[in-house]
């Protein structure tokens, strides 16, 4: 129930809004340039005066003014207009002045400020910026255009293949926060739980946004959990949508690397229809993109890995019956170990496919608005829908392969039998994936406050299927095909906001109550049955989950100008979760403007982020290749008893930070523009996924570990965690130069560079149970610590020119890649750092007119890889050969050249 306010409040409510202006009248209208497009953020004052207010999103303002008093309109990058008070309607068109800065909205409910005037460091990205990346998604354009920001393709990795883990500041994928116009982003429904960068986390599905419904990306690159609660603890990424739309246009984009092989087709449209005379809109975008796979693996030879294996008696090599060794003769296992055989001679990779999945993807979206009350409240919605189907590979099951049977066998299992030996197999891993999210809500003027009412609702699914695979426990009468279970993850969230313009002072304030749910979904029986489908076994009926929790927040944020340099902001929010209790985060942050010519600036801001659903209940079986072994490794979740009590570990809560920055903007002329800023974070109780707790080889021990390990037929057992604390110390830097004559064109240069570095503080929290049998370093090792601190590039320098000349626009970017590390589990001689490289790509665009216009893309033009892997004594670095390249520590693929071309029409 709504209880009514008291008399005294509704007295000074009424007071805080009328007082000054019993005698005046509201005063509305318009803002735009003079291409007729809004203009939000624009400063509306009454001259002589502190009264005044900002545009919305969309341009619009209202103020009390009386007739004769004088309204000033000014704006960055625009000339300032007065214009004299004599009616209720005051529309306005502002003429540019000197070069415009970029207008963001992302980090201030309040007010919008231009990059160069905001107390914090945000990127401004436009749709044609990343569509000048010659990248097929979002998470890949953003690699190319944001020094801080990485994502890299991922193989052989079950359904990460599938998402490729993104992350801001090299905090991991669970510490951006994703929104898209301004609200929350629902996360995936994977937790990445492969060998990759990310391992353990939970992101945002980035591949599930079309670029073509983009207008721009704004990337806050500061602790914002104070402003928008959970996962901001490295920055928030928001995705603004198009509106109105001038043209219609068809975008058509094919491609292929030089190796001959990953082609790639897209196409998409986007258009808009004008809702009525007042400013809706409706634009709506409709995509389709496919990519076919591609393979860059070693040459193995022999079968080296499982020799290796075979010599030291842990594991058999078996030889088919019938299976010809090259002197003409049954072959034996040490003919297979020799490489000599038939088989191997006629299949030198043996069968590996080292790559980019397959990905077919077709999405929805769109975003709509429909003012009323004479442009004084808009109702608005947006959303969309991506479903795509994907392929990736796992390892080729030889016909020595441990534990498949060599022989024929009776029945008509086409994996056994064919032309009469068996000749081994390709398992593949498939996916089904669904993300679709939608917000509706209303904006209005309440007592001079502008309201915000929302609803949101996010969901991501993914299913999987494993096919051209066995069941070797069914023997012939096993399918090859396999449903071996699914996941999903949704959100559903209410906010409501309110801000408003006092002159000097902007307040904002608001609530959200988000609820979650995460469920697990078994596969077959046949997958699951025994030792389970070949590279993924099904997951069972006990790992089935149906886990929801809810959550409210409340903040309050406020921003400051005592005078025209100094700016001064603090915000402070509230949550409380159903599950684990509640966190309190704030933030201060200051700028002092040194006129036109930039500013100084500086935050320090505690945050938090709640462990995810799927860390805290996530259990399953995996096949892997470790330890010395192929074998199935258990993941328990947070809540087993096995885990609870039988090990000792305590219950998952939030992890907590401090983010402290300090930078400078500077812009001595007109084109050019600089920034640097220095950042210092610190992550306590961080969430990990902890390495592989196996046997300890005592069999006279009393090890409660291998009780659990013996008891479900495992060899080892892996779990979620609260156990390290890191700090990430780095800078970003930003130099722009635009507009510089060059022959009879423009030339445009950009140099952006990020150097950051991670570091694991303190001791790494161990349970006592495992500490006490001998797991200290098992618990977390050498080669899980590099995911934190050493799988992504510590530093990342982008250089870039853009010249435009007649009908031609020519756009030539380098990326440096910086080196990275990999940790061996146990001995650091085995540790090899992967050398920085630079990647080119080059774009030639022609208009052929205003409508139409065509380009060719050249992404990595000189062919670049990334130093090939040096296994030294451990032949499962590389798993005998199979691997080439480094993909533990991806620092951007290995793709080598792809040419692309691409037309874009206009009606």
């Amino acid at each position: 129930m709504i209880k009514q306010l008291p008399i005294k409040w509704m007295v000074f409510l009424m007071l805080l809004t009328t007082s000054g202006a019993l005698l005046a009248q509201v005063v509305s209208g318009t803002v735009i340039d003079d291409a007729s497009q809004p203009l939000p953020g624009v400063s509306v004052i009454i001259k002589g005066t502190s009264t005044g207010a900002t545009t919305d999103f969309d341009g619009n303002y209202t103020i009390n003014a009386t007739n004769g008093d004088v309204l000033v309109f000014s704006y960055v990058g625009f000339e300032t207009q007065e214009i004299v008070v004599d009616d209720t309607t005051v529309n306005v068109t502002l003429q540019p002045g000197v070069a415009l800065d970029e207008v963001i909205l992302v980090g201030n409910r309040s007010k919008p400020r231009t990059i160069l005037d905001s107390p914090v460091p945000i990127d401004n990205i436009g749709v044609s910026e990343l569509i000048n990346t010659g990248q097929p998604t979002v998470d890949k354009m953003l690699t190319y255009k944001v020094p801080s920001f990485n994502s890299s393709n991922q193989t052989i990795s079950d359904a990460t293949a599938h998402f490729d883990p993104a992350d801001l500041r090299g905090l991991g994928p669970s510490r951006t926060l994703v929104l898209v116009n301004g609200k929350r982003k629902n996360q995936s429904a994977l937790v990445y739980i492969n060998d990759t960068p990310g391992k353990g986390e939970v992101g945002v599905d980035l591949k599930s946004i079309p670029s073509a419904a983009i207008e721009r990306i704004e990337v806050l690159r500061d602790g914002a959990s104070a402003q928008y609660g959970s996962d901001a603890i490295a920055g928030v990424i928001n995705m603004v949508l198009k509106k109105d739309v001038e043209y219609s246009v068809v975008n058509a984009k094919s491609g292929i690397t030089t190796e001959g092989d990953g082609f790639n087709f897209g196409v998409d449209f986007n258009s808009a229809l004008k809702l009525d005379d007042n400013g809706g809109y409706f634009n709506f975008t409709l995509g389709y993109y496919e990519q076919e796979k591609t393979d860059r693996s070693g040459n193995p030879g022999g079968d080296g890995l499982f020799g290796v294996l075979y010599d030291a008696g842990i594991i058999p090599i078996q030889a088919a019956d019938g299976f010809l060794a090259s002197n003409g003769q049954v072959a034996t296992a040490q003919d297979i170990l020799n490489g000599t055989t038939d088989w191997q001679q006629a299949n030198p990779d043996q069968g590996a496919i080292v790559g980019q999945p397959e990905i077919k993807k077709m999405d929805i979206f769109f975003n709509a608005g429909v003012p009323f009350k004479n442009g004084e409240g808009e109702f608005y919605s947006f959303g969309g829908m991506t479903y795509r189907k994907g392929k990736s590979f796992g390892l080729y099951r030889t016909p020595f392969w441990p534990g498949i049977p060599g022989q024929n066998s009776p029945g008509s299992n086409p994996l056994f039998d064919g032309i009469g030996q068996y000749q081994g197999f390709q398992p593949t891993f498939e996916t089904d994936i669904r993300d679709n999210n939608a917000t509706v809500g209303v904006k209005w003027d309440l007592l001079g406050f502008n309201a915000d009412l929302s609803g949101t609702y996010g969901r991501n699914a993914v299913d999987y299927e494993v096919n051209n695979s066995i069941n070797v426990d069914l023997g012939a009468n096993s399918p090859t095909g396999f449903n071996v279970g699914g996941y999903t993850f949704s959100n559903t969230l209410a906010n409501l906001d309110f801000s408003r313009n006092f002159g000097q002072l902007n307040v904002a304030f608001g609530a959200e109550v988000r609820g979650e749910r995460f469920t697990a979904i078994p596969g077959q029986p046949e997958s699951y049955f025994g030792s389970g489908a070949q590279s993924f076994p099904g997951l069972q009926p006990a790992n089935a989950v149906r886990a929801k929790r809810e959550n409210y927040g409340i903040y309050g944020d406020m921003e400051w100008e005592p005078t025209d340099a100094l700016l001064l902001g603090a915000a402070v929010r509230y949550e409380d979760f159903s599950d684990f209790g509640d966190n309190t985060s704030w933030k201060v942050n200051a700028r002092y403007s040194l006129g036109d010519q930039g500013a100084i600036r500086a935050s320090y801001s505690t945050g938090f982020r709640a462990p995810a659903l799927h860390q805290i209940y996530l259990s399953n079986i995996q096949t892997l290749v470790s330890g010395g072994t192929i074998s199935n490794q258990g993941t328990f979740n947070n809540v087993d008893p096995i885990i609870r009590e039988g090990l000792g570990v305590p219950q998952l809560t939030a992890e907590t930070s401090k983010n402290i920055a300090a930078g400078i903007t500077f812009k001595p002329t007109s084109n050019l523009s600089l920034s640097a800023d220095f950042y210092n974070v610190k992550v306590d109780d961080r969430v990990l996924f902890t390495g592989e707790i196996g046997f300890d080889g005592d069999s006279g021990s009393n090890n409660p570990v291998e009780q659990i390990l013996l008891t479900n037929s495992i060899t080892s057992l892996k779990f979620f965690i609260n156990a390290v604390d890191t700090k990430t110390t780095g800078v970003d830097i930003v130099a722009n130069y635009n507009n510089i004559p060059f022959g009879n064109g423009k030339l445009e240069a950009t140099l952006a560079a990020n150097f950051n570095e991670t570091k694991i503080e303190g001791t790494i929290n161990v349970p006592t149970i495992l500490a006490n049998n001998g797991y200290s370093d098992a618990f977390f090792n050498r080669k899980e610590q590099s995911r934190i601190v050493s799988a992504r590039p510590k530093s990342k320098i982008l250089l870039g020119f853009d010249y435009d000349i007649n009908k031609w626009t020519f756009i030539l970017n380098n990326t440096y890649f910086g080196e990275v590390t990999w940790q061996h589990a146990s001995n650091p001689g085995n540790d090899q750092t992967f050398s920085g490289k630079v990647i080119t790509d080059l774009i030639l665009n022609y208009n052929f007119s205003e409508k139409l216009s065509a380009s060719i893309l050249v992404n990595n033009l000189l062919n670049v890889y990334p130093d090939e892997i040096d296994p030294g004594d451990d032949i499962e670095v590389d798993l005998g050969g199979r691997f080439k390249y480094p993909w533990e520590v991806n620092q951007f693929g290995f793709n080598g050249t792809i040419i692309s071309g691409s037309l874009s029409f206009k009606f």
